[in-house]
């Protein structure tokens, strides 16, 4: 819970609507349960829509119940998984204006599908795999912020002396070019090999 993916300080939580597609194992579902651990526990819920729960049930009629019951904050996981979910969301956008909805998704393509209902509600993010710098500071606790282009030309010699105080980068690089680009790695890294090719199977 203590380290954040690089998304999560640049998303303008004020929207009402934000959406956050990203390939599996990039860490949507922990985005999500971090910004619930920031929101008021007694009107905020997280719910997968992977849940057999909403093989009968309408996410659409969740949602007003939740309002009813004093809710404000909805995070969704695994949005692509529940039919009609685009059209849903745009129903509960424009009659509960009182909600806000963070929802995540691993289908490119569904999302896609999916804007034309929620042009105009949804802003979409999309969360990459881990830079170099996110694995030095999840794996090593190293704490480097993120460096525009423009500061690393006018100021390259500081920079650099201010990185290899903390470490020397580059032996981790080839670790992080073989096993850092998706952060399962940190749970086994002996069965990340494992993990990939589901991964890959899954999307393919």
């Amino acid at each position: 819970m203590e380290f954040k993916r690089y998304l999560f300080d640049s998303i303008d939580f004020s929207n009402r609507m934000i959406g956050i597609k990203g390939a599996r194992g990039t860490g949507k579902t922990t985005f999500l349960l971090q910004r619930l651990n920031d929101l008021p526990p007694d009107s905020s819920i997280f719910i997968s829509l992977d849940d057999i729960y909403f093989s009968d049930h309408h996410l659409v009629y969740v949602a007003e119940e939740f309002v009813r019951k004093g809710g404000k904050y909805l995070l969704i996981d695994e949005v692509h998984k529940y039919p009609n979910w685009s059209q849903e969301l745009k129903n509960i956008y424009d009659n509960l204006p009182e909600l806000t909805v963070i929802f995540t998704s691993s289908s490119a393509l569904e999302i896609n599908k999916g804007k034309f209902d929620l042009s105009r509600r949804a802003v979409i993010y999309d969360l990459q795999g881990m830079s170099f710098r996110e694995y030095l500071n999840f794996k090593y606790h190293t704490g480097f912020k993120a460096i525009s282009l423009d500061e690393i030309l006018s100021n390259s010699a500081e920079l650099y002396m201010q990185i290899m105080n903390v470490l020397k980068p580059f032996q981790y690089f080839e670790a992080y070019l073989q096993k850092g680009y998706y952060p399962y790695f940190i749970e086994n890294e002996n069965s990340y090999w494992i993990r990939l090719n589901e991964t890959i199977n899954k999307l393919i």
